[in-house]
């Protein structure tokens, strides 16, 4: 199992819990229907499993530890979400019976995760012949931006070496694909989408939690506590977050990589 890099900080909740089946999942959304059980592996804070809750019967949200899923439980309990199971689960080893649901979705999980591949195999072994898994990840590498600010390719270098020594892979976007014909599952549909940042009011939002995630989340604290940057580093990536999201010209890509596989 690999170590999940960006932690459970606030600045880091205040990213994902933007999301929702409109901005992470419209590629799934198509396929819903009210009368599917729904496996959400890693739902995070829970916003995109309470959207997933509204449109299909039921839904399992799981999460690799308790303080984990809390989050997602909490949003359900306060907004009287009733149709949500909970439970500490592995992807690598899903502790449910063969064909338990219509499908099995996971955001910006697989890049996290020790053997893509394997956690496949586990989200189709539970899906129900016909049914779906779907998965969504970002290409860190395909990240673009502007202005060109070396703050900014600093932070992507450490990024990048701290998530691969976690035993992540930050470019999983370009590879969900190949991951799932690994996995053996044979009708697969890539596609792709992406998020941008260019207002001035969305880049407060992103430019803002990044200058303070790069000082105070799970990712931080490993960049010190491994040498692979100081504080005085880290400072100063802070200060290039908040330089970026202050220039009028500012414009940040994030692509991702999807896949839907017919089980």
């Amino acid at each position: 199992m690999a170590v999940y890099t960006h932690g459970h900080h606030d600045s880091v909740l205040r990213s994902h819990s933007n999301r929702t089946i409109a901005n992470s999942a419209a590629y799934l959304a198509p396929h819903l229907a009210p009368d599917q059980r729904l496996l959400d592996v890693g739902a995070g804070p829970g916003t995109i499993t309470i959207d997933f809750a509204s449109r299909v019967a039921h839904v399992t949200a799981t999460e690799i530890d308790a303080q984990a899923l809390s989050l997602s439980q909490a949003l359900a309990a306060r907004t009287g979400t009733t149709n949500i199971a909970f439970a500490v689960a592995d992807v690598h080893a899903l502790g449910f019976p063969d064909d338990a649901f219509d499908i099995a979705h996971a955001h910006q999980v697989l890049q996290h995760v020790g053997d893509p591949v394997q956690a496949l195999r586990e989200m189709a072994r539970v899906v129900r012949p016909g049914g779906l898994v779907a998965a969504r990840d970002a290409d860190y590498a395909g990240f673009l931006w502007y202005p060109l600010l070396p703050e900014l390719d600093e932070w992507m270098r450490l990024y990048q070496a701290a998530a691969r020594a976690n035993g992540g892979e930050p470019d999983a976007g370009r590879r969900l694909l190949s991951w799932a014909h690994a996995a053996g599952l044979a009708d697969v549909t890539a596609s792709a989408s992406t998020w941008l940042y260019a207002t001035p009011e969305e880049r407060a939002w992103w430019g803002g939690m990044w200058a303070d995630r790069i000082l105070e989340s799970a990712l931080a604290r490993q960049l010190v506590d491994t040498g692979l940057a100081g504080t005085a580093d880290l400072r100063r990536i802070s200060a290039g977050w908040r330089a970026w999201a202050g220039h009028d010209d500012g414009w940040f890509l994030l692509p991702h990589g999807e896949i839907l596989a017919r089980v």
